[in-house]
């Protein structure tokens, strides 16, 4: 069973600010703060409380303990940094398994895009609004917090106009 419209209005609530959050911390410092991650998962806690069933409720938990433990790996590997992986932790329990399928869809598009955006910009007058961002001078390094959050922003906002 996917998410439902209802339980993504819910979940916009608090996807919204902290995904929008991340994604400027992430670019302005490269850093994506606890405050984000743990806001996210805070609000997962009274929030899917109230908007899943309670079985896909406690399923939620067991997203975020196994995207937690993927991403200590990938952060120890020095694939992702910890901000990444603390992110994708704390949003995995808004996304249910069935919509995995739409998420492998739509955070390469969100990833490409993000990408393409912030390359443009670093290059264009838009750069001089916000000379002082990390991100612009991070060489191969990406702030991966800006197609993150695009990811579950997207999603939620998928799910609450098509359900």
């Amino acid at each position: 069973m996917g998410l439902t419209a209802q339980a993504a209005g819910w979940f916009l609530l608090a996807a919204i600010p902290f995904g929008l959050f991340s994604i400027y911390s992430d670019l302005s410092r490269m850093k994506i703060p606890n405050l984000a991650t743990d806001g996210l998962a805070a609000c997962y806690i009274v929030l899917g409380f109230l908007a899943l069933p309670f079985d896909l409720y406690l399923w939620g938990f067991a997203h975020y303990a196994v995207m937690l433990v993927a991403g200590i790996a990938l952060n120890a590997a020095r694939i992702m940094g910890a901000g990444d992986s603390k992110f994708i932790a704390a949003a995995a329990p808004y996304v249910a398994i069935a919509d995995l399928r739409l998420i492998l869809f739509l955070f390469p598009a969100a990833l490409i895009a993000a990408f393409v955006t912030h390359r443009l910009a670093k290059h264009s007058p838009l750069r001089a609004m916000v000379p002082n961002w990390a991100s612009w001078d991070q060489g191969k390094r990406f702030p991966m917090g800006f197609p993150l959050g695009m990811t579950l922003i997207i999603y939620l906002l998928i799910v609450f106009f098509t359900r």
